[in-house]
């Protein structure tokens, strides 16, 4: 393979030279990663923030965290786990599972810990982007990748009086460890995806509970067992085994892109599931009444849970819906006037998906700031490339997000398309940068694509931002996403050869 990635050294630039930065070891940084090793490419570093890897998984630590998808289905295809000890695995043994492919694959002295990146700068002189972090690292590469995640920026909201409550305040993303809510009265504000693990695990302990919920969600009951001896044994030992029960869980949960781009009507029959699900375990009439959605469900994010609705019908636990109008010193007042004394409060409100780079400034091509662009509305090419920053791939960007499926899957496939350009890139390239009017025509398909899917059904859900625009999830089956990602459509982009002798800025 051509040095064609070599960057020529810099007298007096004072910045390490590499081919390759990578922000992040999530899941999306780390499988970039394992992508550059495993075609022999170790001229790179992984710039982490934190002391240890797991992105998502090392920040979210609150009591019952764990993932909504199947452990075998939500972990590297290229890198199996047949000892997964149940069929949904908790936040630590996924947490576990990243820590053991940094070892498998060999990673961990490419990775630098502690160095948080603030700014990424496009030189277009030579095609390389200089990183700087905040601990005072210069790096620069030939491409930056990154592998930022939204799962972990999260903020409280804007509530009168917060500042004077006197008690613990806490928000699921950032647990206070060993917290469990042992003869409290607790206060949660939000019902979503977080909150429904966390909730019956506080209220076993809690002296009594207070569930602020804005708007009912969807929950179905959750299909899992424990893997059996004779079940780890198959996935280990027999020729297939493994890969067939993951494509099952892959085909099981493709299926319901149908009902949710194709004819939302469909839910209609899983709705009559859930609240079956949701009458079993809740027998107050009064209740139920408050915890049934008036939406379609799929609008809002489906719920999968066993012991929600069970922990809402304890008589410890009161399920509050009509807003919140203040705190104070020692609880909360709602909107129906009652003081609700609390010794905790703790929010269950989510992440800001649509904050893609945090305080992190990239530059771009004449200096352009990435951020500036994606004040109203952030999109990408294939969620991956961005027209005016040559060289750099957005991991779960734009548009990549799913409701039915495994985000692994389309991690890797995002990964195997940079890997093209890549190569490329290796083998004579200077740069190379999407098409401006790719990308726009791209979008605006797939703007029209999500006209008519169950999310554009009328309720508000954090799959929009605030101009009610959908940037978060892909419309479609996941495998058209790697169909399109499989290959490198050079007609797509601007590719400037180093041999140029004319390599002036694309139009």
């Amino acid at each position: 393979m051509s040095d064609g990635g070599s960057i020529p050294k810099r007298a007096d630039d004072g910045a390490t030279q590499v081919f390759a930065v990578i922000t992040g070891t999530g899941f999306a940084g780390l499988a970039m990663a394992i992508a550059l090793e495993r075609e022999g490419i170790r001229d790179y570093v992984v710039l982490e923030k934190s002391e240890s890897v797991g992105g998502t998984w090392r920040e979210n630590t609150y009591p019952g965290c764990a993932c909504d998808v199947p452990s075998h289905l939500y972990s590297y295809s290229f890198a199996p786990n047949p000892k997964w000890s149940a069929t949904y695995s908790s936040q630590r043994e996924i947490r576990a599972y990243t820590e053991d492919c940094v070892e498998r694959f060999g990673i961990r002295p490419r990775i630098r810990f502690g160095r948080e990146v603030r700014k990424a700068t496009y030189e277009e002189a030579d095609a390389t982007w200089l990183i700087e972090t905040a601990q005072g690292d210069r790096y620069r590469s030939k491409v930056f990748v990154g592998g930022l995640g939204p799962l972990h920026r999260f903020s409280y909201p804007a509530i009168p009086g917060l500042e004077t409550f006197r008690g613990k305040v806490m928000h699921s993303a950032a647990w206070e460890a060993g917290y469990d809510g042992s003869g409290d009265r607790i206060a949660t504000i939000g019902t979503g995806a977080s909150a429904i693990q966390f909730i019956p695990e506080l209220a076993k302990r809690a002296k009594e509970m207070h569930v602020f919920q804005r708007t009912p969600a969807w929950v179905l009951p959750r299909i899992e067992h424990d893997y059996r001896p004779v079940e780890h044994a198959a996935f280990e030992h027999i020729p297939g085994a493994r890969y067939l029960y993951r494509q099952g869980l892959y085909w099981t949960h493709e299926f319901r892109a149908l009902a949710f781009t194709y004819d939302p009507r469909i839910l209609a029959s899983v709705e009559k599931i859930a609240n079956y699900h949701m009458e079993r375990a809740v027998k107050d009439e009064s209740k139920r009444a408050k915890l049934r959605p008036n939406y379609r469900m799929g609008c809002k994010r489906i719920l999968m849970s066993n012991t929600y609705f069970r922990a809402l019908a304890q008589d410890n636990v009161d399920v509050v819906t009509g807003g919140i109008r203040e705190i104070r010193e020692n609880g909360i007042v709602g909107e129906d006037g009652i003081l609700r004394e609390v010794d905790t409060l703790v929010f269950g409100t989510g992440f800001d998906v649509h904050d893609y780079l945090g305080k992190l400034e990239i530059r771009g091509r004449d200096g352009e700031s990435l951020g500036e662009r994606w004040k109203d509305h952030a999109e990408a090419y294939l969620g991956t490339s961005i027209a005016g920053f040559p060289n750099a791939f957005m991991l779960v960007g734009p548009n990549t997000g799913l409701g039915h499926n495994s985000m692994i899957f389309m991690i890797e496939s995002q990964v195997a398309h940079v890997m093209h350009h890549v190569r490329r890139l290796r083998a004579g390239a200077k740069s190379i940068e999407v098409k401006r009017e790719v990308q726009d025509a791209f979008n605006a398909k797939l703007q029209k694509q999500l006209k008519g899917t169950v999310w554009d059904s009328g309720c508000s859900s954090w799959y929009l931002d605030a101009q009610g625009r959908n940037a978060t999830l892909w419309p479609g089956f996941t495998f058209e996403f790697r169909r399109r990602t499989r290959t490198f459509d050079e007609s797509a982009y601007h590719v400037v050869a180093r041999s140029s002798v004319r390599e002036a800025t694309p139009a």
